[in-house]
């Protein structure tokens, strides 16, 4: 039995057979490898492992029971996976199922984000791809949010397969010949304003669907803990008045998406429909609203031409992306009106993006410095501007 230990974890490799031939010997193996070990967690991957008995179940469950480390069954095949499915064993251990490897080799790239790359493997299929071999609980987590929007009656792509991606992981989508809003926008198929339109329709509609109290996080709570991680870049009476008006804005059982841009909407069969449900939450508006501001207007203010490298559009398109959505959304608005609503979403895209220069390498260099500066600098304005947050 093959046995490694590193970062606080020791892995035995399970392989071949296990019944009830060689269940005390592979018990013995497993008891002593385990022996006076200072590991914090056990493995037991059973990548080739072929078959598994109740005698050898049963050695495994005593494993558990023996050891006060966490134990963790992995890489466990479909077959196998069965066997400890139908025996209730699945339900006494934690046993997660090998996944299904994929190349992306030669796939057209739709799409790039901060957490993931989304590829095109085929004309049905599309397959989201996280960086980092920690992503399996944010690939789980953005299952289980697409289930609940769907639902609720938010058109949403829902993954049907979690795969593996060399180092990486990624979730798989079926969509038909889908195309993202910013795959249209860039083609240049369909008039901006149409698009837009179509677009800002979809977003009303998720801001105006109700779900169960208690089956989403609070967003608003989530802004408020960048705060405490933004804090440095603020001065005190700044954080409290931003806290305050956080604090402010009504409890919502109204849904937001968390990342609206158009490469998180397909156009399928003629219907929009969303991916990346990973950042639902409960919430106003004025937080789905912020991130759009992000994308489309703060990052090209100090990168001209950031909208071409990550969007494949010019930042005259991306300027117009934002008036037109600002414009159909609060259709009924005067431009005064207008105006005091756009300063209020800026006022927490500033609050947004300084979470995001703090927390990733955008804080880098002086690209970066003087990122942090102009954001400092919109706040210490907008704060003069804005007394509330409610749109």
């Amino acid at each position: 039995m093959k046995i490694t230990e590193e970062n606080g974890c020791i892995t035995l490799c399970l392989s071949g057979r296990i019944d009830a031939s060689n269940a005390a010997q592979v018990e013995s193996e497993i008891f002593n490898g385990l022996h006076n070990t200072t590991a914090e967690e056990i493995v037991l991957d059973a990548e080739e492992l072929t078959y598994i008995s109740s005698a050898g179940l049963r050695v495994l469950l005593k494993a558990k029971k023996s050891f006060p480390q966490p134990l963790r069954v992995t890489n466990v095949s479909r077959d196998v996976y069965d066997i400890f499915e139908m025996t209730g064993f699945k339900d006494m251990l934690h046993v997660s199922k090998a996944y299904r490897k994929l190349s992306v080799d030669g796939c057209e790239v739709i799409g790039k984000g901060f957490f993931g790359t989304v590829y095109r493997i085929d004309p049905e299929t599309i397959l989201k791809v996280y960086h980092g071999r920690d992503s399996i609980p944010m690939i789980q987590n953005e299952q289980r949010m697409a289930k609940k929007a769907f639902a609720a009656g938010i058109p949403t792509a829902i993954s049907f397969d979690i795969v593996q991606v060399g180092e990486d992981y990624g979730s798989v989508f079926e969509l038909l010949n889908a195309k993202t809003f910013n795959d249209l926008v860039v083609e240049n198929s369909m008039p901006l304003e149409e698009i837009v339109k179509q677009y800002t329709d979809l977003i009303r509609l998720v801001h105006e669907t109700e779900m169960e109290p208690g089956d989403l996080p609070s967003v608003r709570d989530r802004f408020v803990e960048y705060l405490e991680v933004i804090e440095e870049y603020l001065t005190e009476e700044q954080k409290q008045a931003l806290s305050k008006m956080l604090s402010a804005l009504p409890d919502v059982t109204t849904v937001t998406h968390g990342d609206f841009q158009m490469k998180n909407v397909m156009l399928v069969s003629g219907e929009p429909m969303l991916i990346d449900m990973d950042t639902m939450g409960f919430g106003q508006p004025i937080f789905d609203l912020q991130a759009l501001y992000v994308t489309y207007r703060m990052f090209e203010e100090d990168e001209p031409g950031n909208a071409m490298s990550f969007l494949g559009m010019s930042s005259e398109t991306a300027e117009r992306i934002w008036e037109l959505v600002l414009a159909n959304y609060f259709s009924s608005a005067t431009a005064e009106e207008l105006t005091q609503k756009e300063n209020k979403i800026r006022l927490v895209a500033c609050l947004r993006f300084l979470f995001l220069l703090a927390t990733t390498d955008l804080k880098s260099g002086d690209l970066g410095q003087k990122r942090i500066r102009h954001t400092k600098e919109h706040i210490a304005d907008l704060l003069l501007q804005v007394g509330d947050l409610d749109l």
